[in-house]
């Protein structure tokens, strides 16, 4: 009989290579995997349960809300406020840091996520997702949370991952040692061990990027672009969820790129919730993740909504962007 190795097991065996670990971290991460239960859950049941469309409110950026981004940023919340494990939370979903109700105690972890990656498919059965890192506060223990223990360059990450809901619901996370991926197995309610030590294949053989803003790019991302296209020979895959088109890259090999233009100057992507967990997981899957001028992981945050362009997946692909981003190759 195979043997099934559950994400909890997982965990705890990752736990005792480290005698000095308390198992807070073992529990954050458990935790997640929870609220990823349960918002699986809610996505696959969303359209009975009337939790589809809009709220008619916006988020931070300006961006319509959905009724299942609400749903998803308060169940993680409500699962890890009370825990005794983090000093404090972020979410592309709230201005500010979310602190720890003042009845409960901190503990020595921050998480960051952002709670449904791809939210305006959520209408159209198109795969969605959960991002989220997890850092070490730098504030003293024992105190509230702080700006500073958010604004931390993702190379201080000490877990990162992804949940991606679809015809199969997986969990990919790295603590520090290999990048694993579990699927959801419905039937005993139990993300089980299916991609143990995932490497990014070395011949990429897909790109993946938004073509609708092709005639707003530099020269030099078109050309990167045509490049992909003709000398490389890449197929176009773009769902327009990051989280799917990030997995599918790490899992057959490929680079996606969001670049700046004049439109967004400063990029799209949200350097804390996406592009920091994501450049985690590319980066101990063999890969590598650029904002097109230096590594993603040494960027510093200066700002809790900060955003940022972002090429990621293969390396020679990432490197091959900050190429022609440098003017080296007309």
């Amino acid at each position: 009989m195979e043997e099934v190795v559950t994400i909890q097991r997982h965990i705890l065996e990752e736990q005792r290579k480290h005698p000095e670990a308390t198992g807070a971290l073992t529990g954050l991460l458990y935790d997640i995997a929870l609220a990823g239960k349960v918002i699986n859950r809610a996505t696959t049941r969303a359209a009975l349960a009337n939790i589809l469309g809009l709220t008619g409110g916006l988020n931070v950026q300006g961006e319509k809300v959905a009724k299942l981004d609400v749903y998803a940023d308060q169940t993680i919340v409500r699962l890890n406020q009370f825990t005794g494990r983090l000093a404090a939370m972020a979410s592309e979903e709230h201005p500010k840091v979310i602190a720890i109700p003042t009845e409960y105690q901190t503990g020595r972890y921050v998480l960051l996520f952002d709670p449904l990656d791809g939210s305006s498919n959520t209408d159209y059965s198109v795969t969605l997702g959960t991002i989220f890192c997890i850092v070490g506060r730098k504030s003293p223990l024992g105190t509230p949370g702080t700006l500073d223990d958010c604004l931390q360059p993702g190379r201080q990450i000490v877990a990162a991952g992804y949940i991606v809901y679809g015809p199969c619901t997986m969990l990919v996370y790295c603590a520090g040692e290999g990048v694993h991926g579990f699927t959801l197995d419905q039937t005993v309610g139990e993300f089980l061990l299916t991609h143990p030590d995932i490497r990014i294949p070395p011949k990429a053989r897909f790109y993946s990027t938004n073509h609708g803003y092709e005639h707003e790019w530099p020269l030099a991302i078109q050309a990167y672009t045509n490049a992909l296209q003709q000398q490389r020979k890449l197929a176009l895959r773009y769902v327009g969820s990051l989280v799917s088109d990030f997995h599918r890259n790490l899992m057959g090999g490929g680079v996606f790129y969001y670049p700046a233009f004049p439109k967004m100057p400063e990029g799209k992507l949200r350097l804390l919730y996406e592009a920091n967990p994501l450049a985690y997981l590319a980066e101990h899957a063999g890969g590598a993740a650029s904002d097109g001028r230096q590594r993603i992981l040494d960027v510093q945050p200066t700002a809790l909504h900060q955003r940022t362009p972002l090429f990621i997946g293969n390396s020679d692909l990432v490197e091959l962007a900050e190429t022609y981003l440098r003017g080296e190759i007309a």
